[in-house]
């Protein structure tokens, strides 16, 4: 996807009204990469409210990563928008298992709890990048009441098996994390280059619950 400049032109991160994003028009991007979906107005414009309330702990402002949960998890949900050009790429993204029990592919509720396994809401920074466990990896900051414990609890973007069409062809749903941000490894490299330490991630749910 990309978005007209139009929704770029006077764009300020102390706000923009919901209805200007709403009137926002959308245009496919040229051929090659991810095609990106179309960012829920409401959820990109609390995420630039978000980029602009913590604006001095963000030292890199072109690119943000915006995640909607509300969305199953089959679909790509995970958007990295260039603000620069507006263009956006979306990549499949997993939940905690804390959200979603009972494995619907559906995120029920977030926690910021230790040992929740589940998904936090609120504004991430992003860190250092290394290889764990789960092989190219990136840390997080929680930078909000409800995400304020993401360091602690170990919640990081990784690459894991469980995250791919594959998956969803097998089992309609993707796999579960244990609150992290699992994508597939095909796309991981992509995302880190993209994205890289000192940027904004905020996930939450575009529709109210």
């Amino acid at each position: 996807m990309l978005v007209s400049r139009r929704f770029f032109v006077g764009l300020t991160f102390a706000g923009l009204s919901s209805g200007a994003l709403a009137r926002a028009a959308v245009e496919r991007p040229p051929a090659g990469g991810p095609v990106g979906a179309e960012v829920d107005p409401t959820l990109m414009e609390r995420a630039l409210e978000s980029l602009e309330r913590h604006r001095d702990a963000i030292p890199h402002r072109d690119i943000i990563g915006v995640t909607d949960f509300s969305l199953h998890s089959r679909t790509p949900r995970f958007h990295l928008v260039n603000l620069t050009d507006g263009r956006v790429r979306s990549y499949l993204v997993a939940h905690g298992r804390g959200s979603d029990p009972a494995h619907t592919g559906w995120l029920e509720r977030f926690s910021n709890e230790p040992r929740s396994n589940a998904t936090s809401a609120g504004a991430y920074r992003t860190g250092t990048l290394y290889e764990g466990a789960h092989g190219h990896s990136m840390h997080l900051d929680g930078l909000d009441p409800t995400n304020s414990n993401a360091a602690s609890r170990a919640i990081v973007v990784h690459g894991a098996w469980y995250v791919s069409e594959a998956m969803i062809g097998h089992a309609g749903v993707l796999g579960r994390s244990q609150g992290c941000f699992a994508v597939a490894n095909s796309s991981v490299g992509e995302i880190m280059s993209t994205v890289g330490p000192g940027r904004l991630i905020y996930a939450d749910r575009s529709l109210p619950g």
